[in-house]
């Protein structure tokens, strides 16, 4: 089984979203780590747009444009790491989703015009951490659930520690009952 691990957490180690993410990798050894703030990737204009939509047409995916959606496609499970950022994630992750959404590959539309998901993945799972509370307003895990959705992964879970910019709040206490939520999800498979 592979995993494939979408790594949005721009601050790096110091980032509480990457150690809830390392600790619910912990001991994995099928693991395929995408470093968003290390690719740096560039939003799509016309250009590569159309580029890239004609290599689709012509079932061209050899591309090393497609590797990032090969790589989704093919993974038995994703973890998507990403702190709770004006309501939903950082934008270099939406500028990743671009890249994975490939037609063709992660998903492609039937011949009645119904999109139909093309992903091996069973699960995807998404973890962040937030200054305040995501209650009501989830809207990057909601994103998520939409993009499972679409590219036919039939599962969706999620794990946030809340309130860590909150004065006064007990910060181990928020990331403890995270860690409680991971080792129950890892517990589940």
């Amino acid at each position: 089984m592979t995993v494939l691990f979408v790594n949005a957490c721009l601050r790096g180690e110091e980032s509480h979203t990457l150690k809830l993410c390392r600790e619910y990798l912990e001991g994995r050894e099928d693991v395929k780590e995408v470093n968003l703030a290390e690719l740096k990737l560039e939003p799509y204009y016309a250009g590569p747009v159309a580029f890239r939509a004609q290599l689709e047409a012509n079932n061209r995916f050899d591309d090393p444009l497609f590797d990032l959606a090969k790589d989704f496609a093919e993974a038995d499970e994703i973890v998507i790491g990403a702190p709770y950022w004006d309501l939903s994630f950082p934008a270099a992750l939406k500028i990743y989703v671009e890249h994975v959404c490939a037609m063709g590959i992660t998903f492609h539309y039937t011949e009645q015009g119904a999109c139909e998901g093309l992903c091996k993945a069973g699960r995807l799972t998404y973890i962040t951490t937030c200054g305040g509370r995501v209650e009501g307003m989830n809207f990057g895990y909601e994103y998520f659930c939409g993009i499972a959705k679409m590219f036919g992964i039939p599962e969706t879970r999620f794990v946030a520690a809340e309130n860590l910019d909150v004065v006064g709040n007990d910060n181990e206490a928020s990331m403890a009952a995270a860690r409680q939520q991971i080792a129950k999800l890892r517990a589940e498979g």
